[in-house]
């Protein structure tokens, strides 16, 4: 429809200009008649609950679902069809090849994070692209400075940054209710489950392992590598650093109030609960240092705790933050609440709460109307992904790191820098251009 093309374009330009805005929880208006087109790219389990949400959004149309994987995308237009219609498709060019389509929802293996954002970008739509935004470092500043040029919304999936009790007690913390916080500690304490040890074997009907692959080095099908287990193997995960701890991350790094990286960061970890192919760490701690200009009350300290093989409780969160003030102390669990001591251990408020995701995702359909710069903006996700990078970096080669926060480039380590970006599938028509 020209009116709606008019206007998501006009809302393109207001974004430039309101890129200093912040979002309040009034939604914007969608005028009579007007609607945002939007393509699911990746319908696994969070891109099929992504999908179900937008889909129950009266003014959004889902012209696209778009899987590899082609009982994976049926089932998915499947779960939808009381509401919505959408053509299924394997290959995402055919989705940003539509000029009809005004935003896409990337919610693939991490290893598409970046390329498949940065083609949406360059074919003008708006991205809601899930957590962690990037696979690397590099890859994440490329995100930044598309969207920048784009002038399109980016929204990051790190839901926290749109729940309200978080919001709420956040507002508190930076106005001093603890005093100063020196130090903040995420945590991420579960159960995941073992892989196994398998080999190659051929791809099942109906998957298309090549366009699975993309830019990622090309290897051979292995069914611990596909559907979820992407996530533990290096080519194409992030650990679950990447994958739950950069829930924590983000809201440990915007409860401590840090705005950019850390300077060091130290890591110890491995493999100590799972004896199968995972290539990342199930158990990590990382110490991530920012020194502001160096004195004592400028700078801060992030920890960072992984168990993904434990059952138990940390603090009573299995995902969790604290943060340690010179007068007090917060506990806050992303689907738990919160619970605020002051001196001496005293309870003096807590709340109980679990993380909004409805009220993130709509946040994004809102911006894409007003203009105005979302909860989870690329450059709020860009850091906070950096930080699961760098502890994962630092673990694989197992010594401390000294990042240039302004270069983005770790200093006097040419093996660890080599990770800060990755090797590409040579010729692929996704690999990311300068």
């Amino acid at each position: 429809m020209s009116t709606r093309r008019e206007f998501l374009e006009r809302s393109g330009v207001a974004l430039a200009a309101a890129s200093t805005m912040v979002h309040t929880s009034t939604p914007a208006q969608a005028a009579e008649g007007q609607s945002v087109t939007l393509a699911s790219i990746g319908v696994g389990g969070q891109g099929s609950s992504l999908l179900k949400t937008f889909a129950d959004m009266p003014d959004v149309k889902v012209a696209y679902v778009c899987d590899p994987d082609e009982a994976r995308a049926a089932k998915a237009a499947e779960s939808i069809k009381d509401k919505q219609s959408p053509q299924t498709l394997a290959d995402l060019r055919r989705v940003l090849d539509d000029p009809k389509v005004d935003a896409v929802v990337v919610a693939t293996p991490d290893h598409w994070h970046g390329p498949a954002t940065l083609l949406a970008l360059a074919a003008g739509k708006h991205v809601y692209v899930e957590k962690p935004c990037s696979h690397n470092i590099r890859e994440g500043r490329l995100m930044v400075e598309a969207a920048e040029r784009a002038k399109k919304v980016v929204q990051v999936g790190t839901q926290s940054r749109s729940t309200g009790y978080i919001r709420d007690i956040f507002a508190k913390l930076h106005g001093g209710i603890i005093g100063e916080i020196v130090v903040a500690k995420a945590w991420n304490s579960q159960r995941r489950k073992d892989i196994g040890h398998l080999q190659p074997s051929e791809a099942p009907a109906g998957f298309d392992h090549d366009l699975w692959i993309g830019p990622a080095p090309m290897q051979p099908f292995q069914a611990n590598r596909q559907h979820y287990n992407w996530h533990w193997w290096y080519d194409f995960g992030t650990g679950d650093a990447g994958n739950d701890g950069v829930h924590e991350l983000d809201v440990a790094r915007w409860g401590l109030g840090v705005d950019g990286h850390p300077s060091r960061v130290a890591a110890i970890g491995g493999k100590y609960g799972f004896d199968d192919d995972q290539q990342f760490p199930d158990t990590l701690y990382t110490s991530f240092d920012y020194p502001g200009n160096g004195s004592v009350g400028q700078k801060k300290q992030l920890i960072f705790e992984m168990r993904i093989w434990s059952p138990y409780k940390q603090e009573g969160f299995d995902n969790g933050c604290a943060f340690y003030g010179r007068e007090g102390m917060l506990l806050l669990g992303k689907n738990g609440g919160y619970k605020l001591f002051g001196p001496g251990s005293k309870l003096i408020e807590e709340q109980t709460g679990k993380v909004d995701t409805q009220a993130h995702r709509r946040n994004f359909i809102d911006c894409i109307y007003s203009g105005a710069k979302p909860n989870a903006d690329i450059l709020t996700g860009h850091v906070s992904a950096t930080l699961c990078h760098l502890a994962n970096i630092a673990a694989r080669v197992g010594r401390s790191l000294e990042f240039d926060p302004a270069k983005e480039e770790i200093v006097g380590d040419v093996e660890a820098q080599k990770l800060v970006g990755r090797t590409y599938r040579e010729g692929h028509w996704a690999v990311p251009k300068v």
